[in-house]
């Protein structure tokens, strides 16, 4: 395949680049399996014609995709599931039981981003969400396998990062497709030692112990990859995952150290800021401290929202 914004793996799997803040930030994956298609996340809105042409230039039609599957509801992995889904005539979209109401529905799920995001950034960056006919629907049970073509692919519920968040079991290749719960990996911040991993602790369902839980029953599959959202595939190495569960842990910290502070979001957002880039130093990256505060911007604000937010549900939880 020759579009630049699509990356092809062994076994069917296609790594396409939605475009969403800059590349190589956020991938939609396109299996193919005896002529028949799946789609695990689908970016945006604006992803959509990429997702397309992807199709486009393996030959397949828009009738040849059976599954549309977003491991979550947050925009940035299944806002554009809807408008995708009225160009694929024969798909079924495959979204956790706790998120199918939004992709039925999405206005309570726009009114959300709305609020966080305001209406510039949401008609530029998401636009408007297209929902889904209920008959389309199908919500995979905890351990439930579904088959593209004969190719079995399990799902799981893994909460931590969000409540209505499943990942992906590919057998065919011993991998995940992990959505957020596995972290994010950026490839600017890759050097000799190998790929960056951070865990993504975004509002408003944080919660770290579920997250921890999570990560550990992908673990006891013995994957040997991981395929993230944020972005693209990672071997499963222990001292990378390791690594990544010690940031969780230095994150839970860093919230305790800062409740009840004054300013406390800010003080959250320079904590994490601190935090991440110390990490970055002692992986041998030598992007210069501004270029790494620019390339975190959108997780700075995200982790120190979800830190606020998890802080805010212990607190109500302790009362």
């Amino acid at each position: 395949m020759s579009l630049p914004f699509v990356q092809t793996l062994p076994h069917g799997i296609h790594v396409i680049d939605t475009g969403f803040h800059r590349p190589l930030f956020d991938a939609a994956y396109l299996i193919v399996e005896n002529g028949r298609a799946a789609f695990i996340d689908t970016g945006t809105n604006f992803a959509v014609p990429r997702l397309l042409a992807a199709l486009d230039a393996l030959g397949l039609a828009p009738d040849a995709v059976d599954l549309v599957v977003p491991t979550h509801v947050h925009l940035d992995h299944a806002g554009g599931a809807g408008l995708l889904m009225q160009t694929l005539p024969q798909a079924r979209l495959l979204v956790h039981p706790r998120g199918a109401r939004h992709m039925v529905d999405p206005q309570a799920l726009y009114d959300g981003a709305l609020a966080v995001y305001g209406q510039a950034a949401m008609d530029r960056e998401y636009g408007q969400l297209v929902p889904v006919p209920a008959d389309r629907v199908h919500s995979p049970q905890d351990g439930e396998t579904v088959h593209l073509a004969g190719r079995p692919l399990m799902f799981i519920d893994t909460p931590g990062h969000a409540r209505h968040h499943h990942c992906i079991w590919d057998p065919t290749t011993r991998g995940w497709f992990t959505g957020d719960t596995f972290g994010a990996s950026y490839r600017e911040f890759d050097t000799s030692v190998g790929p960056w991993l951070i865990p993504v602790a975004t509002p408003p369902q944080f919660e770290p112990k579920a997250l921890r839980l999570s990560v550990q029953r992908l673990l006891a599959m013995q994957p040997h990859c991981v395929y993230l959202t944020h972005f693209g595939r990672l071997e499963v190495l222990p001292d990378r995952t390791a690594h990544m569960l010690g940031v969780l842990d230095d994150l839970v910290q860093l919230g305790h150290a800062c409740q009840g502070r004054a300013g406390r979001h800010d003080a959250l957002r320079r904590g994490v800021l601190e935090l991440l880039t110390a990490s970055l130093h002692a992986h041998g990256c030598t992007l210069p401290a501004a270029s790494v505060a620019e390339l975190l911007e959108v997780d700075l604000e995200l982790t120190a929202q979800g830190l606020g937010t998890w802080l805010d549900r212990q607190q109500s939880s302790a009362a």
